[in-house]
């Protein structure tokens, strides 16, 4: 269900004659008011330690509970996309992201509590200083290093976490070895 269906009174007059207006607003024919409904901001973290190994979750709630996930999640508020991406990692890893690097961004729907969520994915590219504080936290069942040449991004249950990982090793691939 897309969310702009929940929404059937105006929120400034009260109106029942609050319409759909494009794709993602809706227009009250009482008092003129706009809404807008545009994809959420959140974060995706791709950590790796000395040895090369991506960090990897298993996700313990829905959607897609049990699956494979990077860490992550939604930018709160008055964050930055930067501050949001430590946010995350912290409270699902126990790691303090020492320094990240925006790589790309990609469109995802995030089904939860019936409604279907826009949200606009950003991945970073994370490192971190002490990888031994690590433990599953919030979000995460649990935290493990996977070599990349093991990683089967079909087993990721986010469709931009699935596809964005494949983008990622496929630059991991094309990347001139270190001497």
């Amino acid at each position: 269900m897309h969310p702009m269906d929940k929404l059937a009174f105006c929120p400034v007059c009260g109106s029942d004659r609050f319409a759909i207006n494009s794709d993602n607003s809706k227009k009250c024919e009482a008092c003129g008011f706009e809404f807008f409904m545009n994809a959420s901001s959140s974060t995706v973290a791709i950590i790796t330690d000395s040895e090369g190994r991506i960090l990897v979750e298993r996700r313990k709630h829905d959607p897609a509970k049990g699956t494979l996930d990077l860490p992550g999640g939604f930018i709160a508020h008055n964050e930055t996309a930067e501050e949001g991406v430590r946010r995350e990692v912290m409270e699902e890893t126990g790691l303090a992201v020492a320094s990240s690097r925006y790589m790309f961004s990609l469109p995802n729907v995030y089904h939860y509590s019936g409604i279907d969520i826009h949200t606009l994915d950003l991945f970073f590219e994370c490192k971190v200083d002490d990888c031994g504080t690590l433990h599953a936290g919030d979000d995460a069942a649990e935290c493990m290093w996977i070599d990349p040449q093991h990683i089967d991004p079909s087993l990721f249950g986010l469709h931009s976490i699935s596809k964005g990982l494949k983008m990622y090793l496929q630059h991991l691939q094309c990347k001139p070895k270190e001497r």
